[in-house]
């Protein structure tokens, strides 16, 4: 049957136990250029935590955005904060963010169109406005249009998931792997909520959850940080934008089966 494309399923992939994220198929910067990048991916986790956490969990205003989804001063002030630290650390590079969108690099556009840094403040204001520590600051830098670091950061609970090509996924400095899985009916599913699932992706996603061992609920991008260190096996989302996909993307290696093959879901 045909496949059901906007299910996304992200599953342990045996590539990220057998060393982390893969390589991606274009160039790589340079081992030690790669390095200053890592260095500020994590400048601008860092400045996106100071902030964050001054408000988890305090009073603030909640404004709703033309997507119906909510929005605070955390989130606004938070990506404000992370731009600045990007322009003054890669000023040449291009910025695409959840809450501000693109905003080009400085400087020649022909020498600044390899870098693009992909940017989400908070992945999870609901639970952030609702005082549950499972919200995340996802960094993403792309190269050539694939995507060669990525961190997921929450702040409140001092983790930080740090995944680059060709190197292995890390949880706060120390090496992790997903688990092995041989089946469906062995693992234990996330999703955000299932009420994203609508018309023929709750079909599909229906059918997934009765075949899993157990389906779980409500961690948002932290779920993709416990997919990454072996807690569960598989995350399954209707509606990624593409500052999501692209931020967790790094952080699990790749999207794959439970056997190790790129797939959709068929129903």
């Amino acid at each position: 049957m045909t496949p059901i494309a906007p299910i996304c399923c992200f599953s342990a992939p045996q590539a990220a136990r057998r060393g982390g994220m893969p390589a991606c198929r274009a160039s790589l910067p340079d081992a030690e250029t790669l390095d200053e990048l890592v260095a500020v991916a994590h400048t601008v986790a860092d400045t996106a935590a100071a902030i964050t956490t001054k408000y988890f969990r305090t009073r603030f205003e909640v404004d709703v955005k033309s997507d119906a989804s909510p929005v605070t001063i955390a989130d606004r002030q938070a990506e404000r904060a992370m731009r600045e630290a990007l322009a003054a650390a890669v000023p040449g590079h291009c910025v695409f963010g959840e809450e501000e969108g693109f905003q080009a690099g400085q400087g020649d556009a022909s020498a600044v169109s390899d870098y693009l840094w992909v940017l989400d403040p908070i992945d999870g204001t609901k639970s952030f406005i609702t005082g549950k520590p499972v919200f995340g600051t996802l960094v993403s830098l792309l190269y050539r249009g694939a995507p060669v670091i990525g961190i997921l950061d929450q702040p409140v609970q001092g983790e930080r998931w740090l995944g680059v090509s060709g190197r292995q996924t890390t949880l706060n400095g120390s090496k992790i792997h997903s688990r092995a899985c041989g089946d469906v009916s062995s693992a234990y599913l996330y999703a955000t909520t299932p009420h994203m699932f609508e018309g023929k992706t709750e079909v599909a996603f229906n059918a997934l959850r009765d075949q899993v061992r157990i389906p779980l609920y409500g961690c948002d991008c932290y779920a993709y940080g416990l997919l990454a260190a072996g807690h569960c096996d598989l995350v399954a989302e209707a509606d990624l934008k593409p500052v999501r996909f692209e931020t967790r993307l790094p952080s699990v290696a790749r999207v794959r089966s439970l056997t190790g093959a790129s797939r959709s879901l068929d129903f």
